[in-house]
């Protein structure tokens, strides 16, 4: 069994993490700290979780050695305390952005910081399975991706790859779980309600991701959050520079890519309401739903992914990259499909 810890896990993240990891059949869950529960039953914060543990929240200052240790953190925690997490196990998880991008430069244009470990940076390997599936296996430090990166860098990868993309305009729709569990005035109920809110037009820090992974500078990148506690459906507008590419085309690449990914579902229905990815469908799983469309009347092709935010984009790809680190099945733990109707 693999002796597990996580630090930092009352928020959304955590949860669904101490969730997958209490099911799964090669790991024992050690502690889970927080320090405003530090004492209380984590189903106190996940009640969910009730009668699946005695465990109970620990203080940071409690946590003892252990094989794997996630790190659950806001984000600069674990940049400035890494050497203390590194001393406590042999690999590492970190499901913040502190160590995403291989760039120290970036964090200064997209962090607005100087990040204090840029000689890590090289050492964490990105935790996108289908992008880097043979650097996590017996990887000892690996980074998550941000949940709007890898919906988007997950949608585009194929067509990048056979550089047929002149540039990109995607439109990422966010469940509400994206912000967190801390509250604020844009969480609070009247305010967000019914609302349809463009947060993040420009400049969002997910977009250095997706640059780096798809490595180019024409992706343009807008978020919007709806009323919707789970989810992203992110809408690329793909402008491609070759023209002469036709729908049956595109369905040959991303067969050919992604046919034998056991987390990416082709959706491609001629009728019914299920034509396209949705995000409803995915709550609680750890897929991404690709579909596309050709627009016959411009060099357009419409690309549409739909993910759990708090699972393939945080949660559970964090432990098909755990799975993959310990050569493990990586549909281990998270063989859950979603619900239909919910």
């Amino acid at each position: 069994m693999i002796r597990v810890s996580i630090a930092g896990g009352s928020g959304y993240t955590g949860g669904d993490l101490i969730r997958l990891l209490l099911m799964h059949p090669e790991v024992e869950l050690a502690q889970v700290t927080s320090e405003r529960l530090a004492g209380k039953f984590i189903h106190n914060a996940h009640p969910n979780l009730r009668k699946l543990s005695k465990l109970k929240f620990c203080s940071i200052d409690e946590l003892g050695e252990c094989d794997v240790l996630f790190l659950c953190l806001p984000h600069g925690r674990a940049m400035d305390s890494i050497d203390v997490y590194t001393a406590k196990a042999e690999r590492i998880v970190d499901l913040s952005g502190d160590f995403r991008l291989s760039d120290p430069a970036d964090y200064e244009r997209w962090y607005g910081l100087t990040h204090p470990r840029p000689e890590l940076l090289a050492d964490f390997v990105y935790g996108i399975p289908e992008i880097n599936r043979e650097q996590l296996r017996g990887a000892k430090l690996v980074t998550g991706a941000g949940c709007n990166a890898t919906a988007t860098i997950l949608a585009l990868k194929p067509l990048f790859s056979r550089d047929l993309v002149d540039h990109v305009v995607v439109e990422v729709k966010a469940g509400s779980s994206e912000g967190g569990n801390a509250s604020s005035d844009a969480s609070h109920h009247p305010e967000r309600s019914g609302a349809v809110r463009s947060y993040k037009p420009t400049g969002h820090r997910h977009v250095a991701e997706m640059a780096m992974v798809l490595k180019s500078d024409q992706i343009h990148f807008s978020a919007t959050s709806i009323e919707m506690v789970r989810g992203i459906l992110a809408t690329c507008h793909v402008f491609l520079s070759d023209p002469s590419i036709d729908e049956k085309a595109v369905w040959k690449m991303y067969r050919q890519d992604y046919g034998d990914e056991p987390f990416i579902r082709i959706v491609k229905e001629r009728s019914g309401i299920h034509r396209y990815p949705e995000p409803k469908l995915l709550a609680g799983s750890n897929y991404c739903d690709i579909g596309f469309e050709r627009d016959a009347h411009a060099d357009r092709l419409v690309v549409v992914s739909a993910i759990d935010n708090l699972m393939k984009g945080a949660a559970g790809q964090a432990v098909q990259s755990f799975n993959l680190m310990h050569g493990f099945d990586e549909t281990l733990g998270l063989e859950f499909p979603g619900l239909h109707p919910i």
